[in-house]
């Protein structure tokens, strides 16, 4: 699967909410990297976003391939991300993913990266302040 197709099933099957096509494009042990929710495995994070959305729009804007500094192939997306909570109330942000590919193509990890300044006071209003992670402040 090219880079430009892994994007394109990808957003198409988050902005449905279909489950079963994302996970698809996972290795089993796949990981997600979120900001609001932490790290989880892929088979807990995408059923509690898509219980945490109500309606999501997403327009791409760019995709680029590269290598890890181990040589391990690596996939950008970059989109806009409309996320409607069930609420109503509008979490939208700008984001990009990061792709971590195993050797057959699929996913192996996902770091989601984005400013959550406007998506993490709407997410905590919705289920309760304290509900998004944070990491741990750094020891020093």
């Amino acid at each position: 699967m090219t880079p430009e197709h892994l994007a394109a099933a990808y957003l198409d099957g988050l902005e449905r909410g279909d489950l079963t096509t994302v996970l698809s494009l996972y290795r089993e042990d796949g990981v997600v990297h979120s900001p609001l929710y932490g790290p989880l495995p892929a088979t807990e994070f995408y059923p509690a976003l898509f219980a945490d959305t109500g309606r999501a729009r997403l327009r791409l804007r760019g995709v680029t391939e590269g290598r890890t500094t181990g040589g391990e192939p690596l996939i950008t997306i970059w989109f806009r991300f409309d996320w409607t909570l069930p609420s109503g109330q509008s979490a939208d942000f700008e984001c990009v993913d990061v792709l971590e590919l195993a050797d057959d193509g699929r996913i192996a990890a996902l770091h989601i990266v984005y400013d959550t300044v406007t998506a993490r006071p709407a997410f905590e209003a919705e289920n309760g302040v304290g509900s998004s992670w944070r990491p741990e402040p750094a020891a020093g």
